[in-house]
């Protein structure tokens, strides 16, 4: 196993599809069903040894989701701004230099 790249809070993008998402938990390797994962095509189907995020993901085709992607197809996205998925605004407070900080953490500083 390997540290995951990605934080919570981060804002990412599919680097082959077209949508963005925050992250909100971290699988040190891949831990969905097999069938989710044989649903994928064989040739742009990941390895399962890597980090797999969930993430509170926007496209404009289909509106605020949740997604599960392997680190292979992340890129930080921060540098479009926001991601406005009503998950985010429930589990995030502020955006802080392209991380969301998460709202229990801003409880527990107090």
């Amino acid at each position: 196993m390997r540290a995951a790249k990605f934080r919570i809070g981060e804002i990412v993008r599919h680097r082959i599809f077209e949508f963005r998402g925050v992250v909100y938990d971290v699988d040190p390797v891949f831990a969905n069903t097999e069938e989710w994962y044989n649903s994928i095509p064989p040739a742009v189907r990941p390895r399962k040894d890597q980090p797999f995020y969930h993430l509170f993901a926007l496209n404009a085709d289909q509106g605020p989701y949740q997604a599960y992607v392997s680190e292979q197809n992340l890129l930080n996205d921060a540098e479009n701004g926001p991601v406005d998925h009503p998950d985010v605004r429930r589990e995030f407070g502020a955006l802080v230099d392209g991380i969301y900080k998460q709202k229990r953490d801003a409880r527990a500083l107090n």
